[in-house]
């Protein structure tokens, strides 16, 4: 990367110094590292007056290896924000996502209260709204859990479950006794404080939810306390006093389908919901989506949606607006590539007005189903799209008129700009539809240029596929076209049928693309992780389409199953049910249609495996054999969940991606000697499968 010419202006606001929120900078490329350390914005909730909104924003730190989170506060029609509070360590669930931080106004519009994770605590912490001080409120000796404002904004309640002591000593306990091996206990990575929970190295046990972790007294069950906010007196609640918000079960108010979202007006008791409808026969949930809602507080019966604007929409939100007799719900359109449009429901007089239509995200940040903050007036949204960062923004609700509040990725815009992205629509041989945002190569020759496939979900700004390891933008820059392919609706519950409709997608593009001129078929590569890693090694062992390929996880083979048989029957069950797999003995036909490891004949090109160490052991049936006859390269990388998060595992994966796609496609080399080792086992793979190729061509 060239030299940055980089100007910062630093702006004094309301004595806080807000720096490189509007950069001016120009680089030669869009790097890894710019990719990485991208500005997340979460959670923008309104004041209760409707005139601040706060927010909080996320940005990764390659030079000190963590993440930076502050909290700001900005008025509706003020030009910056202002800085309130640190926001500490960001929570992240057990599969490595930062988890959206929970915050709320008090009554008055002068504190916001919010969940943050700082000195290895996780507490409520109270901030000032102008900017004057935060502090810790409850001071606990266990990790807060949930908490919530009650009686006007006079009372804090807040639950705990086990004190930060009573889990060490459990697992300094475990570690002295040694560790009984039982269906809880995750096999195939350390036994002992492997993985990061509330901000420290923490034991870890299976949750209720597949393969979901967490530590070690989990199971205690919440303690509630209140905390009298004017006199600080605190008291222990009794079940009777927990807060709850009783939910109408959709059913009972008339509401056909299948339970899934609800939601219920803090002010006049409504409801409404989102039921699952139609045929959903061979799919986990039925397809189609239902808006209802209960026309006042009294009633009983739910009114239906029937508007074209909102029947056989994919609608993925709903927010009551105050105030008001409208519902308003996110349609997030598989067809236009998971772009996002918001609308209005009157549910009285049953006429629905669109909002906003975008070409990305607009909601509450990253996760696609957050929620904007809303007034009487306006939302205040998270907006991001294929080539545009987050950024917030105030969106008028009767006018639909946008207005930008805040944009700390101003500088990647401006070099974003300069890669072409466009979504591309295609059907398959079937006529099944798909959609990607394809990134188009700077080529520096008159030839079609290599390709790279991710596939899974490409919503909003698209850094690195579904777990962020591939960066796009930084290898069409380099040279090699990048396709962000959007699995079909829905999840198909037989496997192959569901990995076929991966590899369709994959061929289809290919086949289009290449017609056209715009890529060589014959280098192609492709990537993935979780769902998209099952299909990379899925087309990997079903096609000759790929040229190389990267996977970040295992997918199904017999060490898979024998490591985590211990959990029991829900393990089993799930198996059945997703992969329709026994054991492999009772369906070994079954284990060969789906596992590599009974098919690594059939495996041709080169693979690199990147692994987080939470899961790579159950994957090396199948590596150590490729891996030994030069045929894939394989790294773990340590405390690592199913996606990784540390920032330096995270930049090594993305340059070690490009270098490895670039050596395959391209025949380049990265002259720095610290990667002379990586090159000298890729040419030796390289001159491996050359000769296997013609062993084979021989024969």
């Amino acid at each position: 990367m060239s030299m940055l010419k980089c100007v910062v202006r630093h702006l004094l606001v309301a004595g806080a110094l807000l720096a490189a929120a509007v950069s001016v900078c120009h680089a030669s490329v869009v790097s890894p590292r710019s990719l990485l350390e991208v500005a997340d914005i979460a959670s923008p909730t309104l004041s209760p007056d409707g005139r601040s909104v706060a927010f909080r924003v996320e940005r990764a730190s390659v030079a000190r290896d963590t993440y930076d989170t502050v909290w700001y506060v900005q008025g509706l029609g003020d030009p910056w924000p202002r800085r309130v509070a640190d926001g500490g360590l960001p929570l992240r669930d057990s599969a490595g996502q930062s988890i959206a931080p929970k915050v709320a106004w008090s009554p008055d519009n002068r504190w916001i209260y919010y969940l943050a994770l700082i000195d290895g605590k996780t507490d409520v912490w109270r901030a000032a709204a102008d900017g004057s001080g935060a502090e810790p409120l409850a001071h606990d000796a266990a990790d807060v859990r949930d908490f919530a404002l009650g009686e006007g904004g006079r009372v804090l309640r807040y639950s705990v479950g086990a004190t930060r002591e009573e889990v060490r000593s459990a697992e300094r306990a475990e570690y002295d006794q040694g560790i009984h091996i039982d269906a809880s206990v995750p096999i195939g990575q350390g036994l002992f404080r492997s993985g990061y929970v509330g901000g420290r190295m923490a034991t870890q046990r299976f949750g209720k939810v597949w393969f979901d972790h967490v530590s070690l007294l989990a199971d205690v069950p919440d303690r509630w306390t209140a905390i009298d906010l004017a006199t600080g007196a605190r008291r222990a609640l009794a079940g009777s006093d927990v807060p709850s918000v009783p939910s109408l079960a959709p059913g009972k108010a008339g509401v056909e389908g299948d339970a899934w979202m609800s939601v219920r007006d803090p002010h006049g008791g409504r409801e409404a919901w989102l039921t699952r409808v139609g045929d959903g026969k061979g799919q986990m949930y039925r397809p189609d989506v239902l808006l209802s809602a209960l026309p006042a507080g009294h009633a009983r019966r739910a009114i239906q949606c029937k508007s074209e604007l909102c029947t056989g929409k994919a609608i993925t939100g709903i927010q009551w607006r105050p105030g008001h007799d409208e519902v308003l719900f996110t349609v997030t359109d598989p067809r236009e590539g998971l772009a996002q449009s918001i609308l209005r429901w009157n549910v009285e007089a049953g006429v629905v007005r669109a909002v906003v239509k975008t070409g990305g995200l607009v909601n509450g940040g990253r996760d696609s189903e957050s929620s904007c903050g809303v007034s009487a007036e306006a939302l205040v949204c998270v907006t991001a799209d294929a080539e545009r960062p987050p950024r917030l923004e105030r969106i008028d609700l009767e006018s639909g008129k946008r207005h930008t509040l805040f944009d700390p990725n101003a500088a990647l815009a401006s070099d974003m700009a300069k890669v072409p992205v466009r979504l591309l629509r295609w059907m398959d041989k079937r006529g099944q539809w798909f959609t990607g945002q394809f990134y188009s190569a700077q080529r520096s020759g008159a030839g079609p240029a290599p390709l790279f496939i991710t596939y899974y979900s490409c919503p909003g700004f698209v850094r690195g596929g579904v777990g962020d390891e591939w960066p796009l933008a930084s290898l069409a820059q380099a040279g090699i076209s990048a396709l962000c392919i959007n699995r079909r609706p829905g999840y198909t519950m037989d496997a192959v049928a569901r990995y076929g409709e991966g590899l369709a997608a994959v061929e289809s593009v290919i086949d289009m693309l290449s017609r056209k001129g715009e890529i060589d078929r014959a280098r192609v590569g492709m990537g993935g992780l979780s769902f998209g890693g099952e299909v990379t090694m899925w087309t990997v062992t079903h096609s000759n389409m790929l040229a190389t390929a990267s996977v970040a996880n295992p997918v199904m083979s017999p060490f898979y199953y024998l490591i985590n048989s211990m959990k029991g029957d829900a393990f089993l069950k799930g198996l059945r049910e997703m992969w329709g797999l026994g054991s492999p003995s009772k369906t070994p036909q079954r284990w060969k249609a789906l596992s590599p490891a009974l098919r690594l004949d059939r495996i041709r090109a080169p693979i690199l495996f990147q692994h987080s160490e939470q899961e790579y052991m159950y994957a090396l049936d199948y590596e150590i054999p490729l891996v030994r006859e030069h045929r894939a390269d394989l790294y773990v990388f340590p405390n690592e969940p199913h996606q990784k998060f540390q920032p330096r595992h995270k930049l090594a994966v993305y340059e070690r991606n490009v270098d490895w796609f670039r050596f395959w496609l391209q025949g380049y080399e990265d002259l720095d000697p610290a990667k002379a080792a990586q090159y000298a086992r890729w040419r030796l793979m390289r001159s491996n499968l050359h000769e296997g190729t013609q062993a084979a061509g021989g024969g």
